[in-house]
């Protein structure tokens, strides 16, 4: 099937609910991925109060607060959902044993960190799900890179990724929040990104 997709951002791009029932109608595979930081409740419920079984994988990387582990443990009972969790091959504490702490941004070995605890098992995950469909909760204002992205896009590998709340503010998130009862979580720290307008990578290699 061949998706015109200036027509279905133009005419479903700032309706995030539409695309998201849009992107469900096509009956293809489709996985939610969720890192548990602000807001992430809304592409959670927005996905699964259509079709509640979506895999929702999440790469933990072993290095999340307290706060965010609470938080998606609540989130996922609340919603029910079929939670997938993907982990790097060594465990925080090993690797911590061998490499130390944290690199830092401009420490040479920072992008062989992010490749081990984020973008392998991300690897991973698509390989085991082998999805047609992904929804990221990724959003305009989070960096340069998505401020030039569209809600709905092809990747080099026929992956559909849709990013429903791509132009949402956080006004706009926090309204769907409170209106559907939805818990929150502000304590979220990414090692991967160091800086809150950085990109990780994820939705640069994918």
């Amino acid at each position: 099937m061949q998706l015109n997709l200036a027509e279905i951002n133009a005419e479903l791009g700032h309706n995030a609910e539409k695309i998201v029932e849009w992107a469900l109608s096509l009956n293809k595979k489709a996985i939610c991925t969720t890192n548990f930081r602000p807001f992430e409740a809304v592409i959670l419920h927005m996905v699964t109060r259509i079709q509640p079984d979506t895999p929702v994988i999440w790469m933990d990387n072993g290095y999340n607060t307290e706060a965010t582990y609470r938080f998606a443990n609540e989130v996922s009972e609340q919603l029910k959902l079929n939670l997938q969790i993907y982990l790097p091959k060594r465990s925080r504490a090993h690797r911590e044993a061998i490499d130390g702490q944290v690199p830092g941004l401009d420490d040479p070995r920072h992008a062989a960190f992010t490749e081990e605890v984020k973008l392998e098992p991300f690897a991973r995950a698509l390989r085991e799900t082998a999805p047609e469909v992904w929804f990221t909760a990724l959003r305009a204002t989070d960096t340069a890179v998505r401020a030039q992205m569209e809600p709905v896009s092809i990747n080099p590998d026929g992956l559909i990724k849709v990013a429903p709340l791509l132009h949402w503010s956080s006004k706009d998130l926090y309204q769907y929040l409170t209106a559907h009862n939805l818990p929150n979580n502000f304590d979220y720290v990414d090692p991967t990104k160091g800086e809150e307008n950085r990109e990780c990578g994820l939705h640069l290699s994918h």
